[in-house]
């Protein structure tokens, strides 16, 4: 798997095409919520994971979910270059390389344009678009070296392809960033067999938005979904584990949208 470079006459079965075992995936902010949905399924098809999050004790209590020898809890802060570097090797060490980074860490803290604190936008900036960036350099120079190609897959967001919130210029504009940074980064390293890809989530029921809104607000959003409800983490986290798959193995530069067709409306308020 993951090659990427040659083409078999015989076509695998679906359980071969979705089986990870002995692959090793690097889930930052995977202690909660998509981040942990994402950690789940990967785990389940075989993958040897580590959760990368900058807070010790969720991280810790979130690989103590897990099968001790086959999840890691490691801490580090997304948008710092060495806490990105130190995070990728301790990947390594815990289990001998990388095939997969998920990119999950993110914040979404809410203020309308004129409002919004330039400190507060430099910070979402810097978790959730500098966090991609550095995460996956020291990824891609892992995947590189060990020479077997791998996937590069980051959590974006619906506000990367149609503003939906009101409120969250800032935010969207971190979103827009991936997206034109994966465009590229899917250019430089498809030469390594190296896929780069977006899962965009809309509304999703996670301790981040359960935190944010209210019960009343969370169910007129659900309504306006042609779908009729808001994504679960596990709606996210298949979508990941495609692309982390070789079900996606011909996928890169792309962005999947797993909004239930929320976006098709324009924006919620």
């Amino acid at each position: 798997m993951f090659c990427g470079m040659s083409h078999s006459s015989v076509t695998p079965s679906v359980a071969e095409l979705t089986d990870l075992t002995g692959k090793v995936a690097l889930v930052t902010g995977g202690a909660q919520g998509i981040g942990l949905g994402i950690v789940r399924r990967l785990h389940e098809v075989g993958a040897n994971v580590v959760i990368a999050d900058i807070n010790k004790e969720t991280a810790e209590q979130a690989a103590a979910e897990f099968t001790a020898d086959r999840v890691k809890a490691v801490v580090g802060d997304v948008s710092n270059a060495d806490d990105a570097a130190a995070i990728v090797r301790a990947t390594v060490e815990a289990f001998g390389g990388l095939d997969i980074l998920v990119n999950n860490a993110g914040i979404f803290p809410g203020a309308a344009f004129v409002d919004v604190d330039p400190e507060v936008a430099r910070r979402t900036f810097e978790v959730n678009l500098l966090g991609v960036l550095v995460v996956s350099q020291a990824a891609a120079r892992q995947l590189v070296e060990q020479g077997r190609g791998g996937r590069i897959i980051t959590v974006n967001s619906v506000e990367s392809v149609n503003p939906s919130v009101l409120g969250l210029g800032h935010y969207s504009a971190s979103k827009h960033g991936v997206h034109g940074l994966i465009k590229t980064m899917a250019l430089e390293l498809a030469p390594h067999g190296i896929t780069v890809n977006n899962v965009c989530p809309g509304g999703t029921l996670t301790p981040g938005l359960t935190g944010l809104l209210d019960d009343d607000t969370i169910a007129a959003i659900a309504a306006q979904n042609p779908l009729g409800r808001l994504a679960e983490a596990d709606d996210i986290a298949r979508a990941a584990l495609f692309l982390a798959s070789d079900l996606g193995s011909y996928l890169t530069g792309t962005q999947i949208v797993v909004d239930g067709g929320r976006t098709l409306r324009g924006a919620m308020y």
